[in-house]
């Protein structure tokens, strides 16, 4: 997650760019960047020693933003406006992959875009503009299922008195703005202590993984990047909640073990050669002076793996603590 950006001026750094670039050196030949977003990443591969980088993002508005600054670096950068699953379709044999997981500053900073609580706008969500969008599941899900989003996405407590009261005020008229959903979770909920976070935050994160499938994107995405990558590359992932955080740790931590060490919660499917050993058995957080320029950074957790030259395989992902919803939305 980049700050906050414009057209006219250059993106801003990244969460844990630093430590991730440390943690990657020397950084060289061909990278990926699978959530270009406001492109800090890019930029700081580039400046790195990177010959090339690969831009991935599926918000087409991302490279709009990015022409202000992108001719800089000539062919050094190729655009590709797509998802980071299929980033073997997009190239093989890489030096590196970087995943930002999340929603990025800029798309909470557009109202339109109907990914913020705090600004008023369509409660639409959808990165790619694409597809369902936020009121279509408000507004056409069944009770249940709109519970279970809330809670197996966004850990909501109380999700099943928010879905119950959805549908109550959807069956008077639709909801349409994010404003509208705010105040109607927020009349769910009992009022916050200061300090707290939005009321709305956990409702908003779920629906915005489930209208952007967040979590089987990033469990095919996994899998794609042990495909995609060459011997000796390195994955380095940056998660910003527990759920993402859990996947990635499981999906390394069973991928670096030989036959038979994998732990009790990532099962091994084969038991052969590990795909990647580990940087750091622990993750890698910000540091003093990160959180003293950015307190967003405070849950931010960085992971880092390199790939062996085992054949890529298949993983499970119940093994990795993938929540599930059952039901169409």
């Amino acid at each position: 997650m980049a700050a906050p950006s414009s057209a006219s001026s250059a993106p801003h750094v990244p969460v844990l760019l630093r430590p991730l670039l440390a943690a990657v050196a020397p950084v060289t030949g061909t990278w990926l960047d699978g959530t270009f977003g406001a492109g800090g990443y890019t930029r700081g591969l580039l400046e790195a020693g990177a010959a090339r980088v690969i831009a991935v993002d599926r918000d087409p508005v991302a490279f709009e933003m990015a022409r202000s600054w992108s001719d800089r670096y000539g062919d050094r950068i190729v655009m590709q406006q797509g998802v980071f699953s299929k980033m073997d379709d997009y190239a093989t044999d890489l030096d590196g992959v970087v995943l930002d997981l999340g929603v990025s500053s800029m798309q909470l900073d557009q109202a339109e875009r109907g990914f913020s609580f705090m600004r008023d706008g369509p409660l639409d969500m959808r990165m790619s503009q694409e597809g369902p969008s936020a009121a279509d599941i408000v507004n056409t899900a069944e009770e249940e299922v709109i519970a279970n989003i809330l809670f197996q996405y966004g850990e909501e407590r109380a999700s099943r008195r928010i879905a119950k009261a959805i549908v109550r005020a959807r069956s008077e008229a639709p909801i349409t703005t994010t404003l509208q959903l705010a105040h109607l979770v927020e009349g769910c909920l009992p009022r916050q202590k200061p300090g707290q976070s939005h009321p709305a935050t956990r409702s908003f994160q779920a629906l915005r993984i489930a209208v952007n499938d967040e979590y089987g994107e990033l469990f095919r995405g996994l899998m794609a990047a042990e495909r995609a990558l060459k011997p000796g590359g390195k994955l380095a992932v940056v998660t910003f909640h527990s759920v993402e955080d859990r996947m990635v740790k499981r999906f390394l931590t069973a991928r670096s073990n030989a036959g038979g060490k994998a732990n009790r919660f990532a099962p091994q499917i084969e038991e052969d050669a590990p795909r990647f050993t580990l940087k750091s058995r622990k993750a890698i957080g910000p540091d003093a002076q990160e959180l003293a320029e950015n307190p967003r950074a405070r849950s931010a957790k960085l992971r880092v793996g390199i790939r062996t030259d085992a054949p890529a395989g298949a993983v499970d992902a119940k093994s990795l603590g993938m929540p599930m919803v059952k039901g169409d939305f």
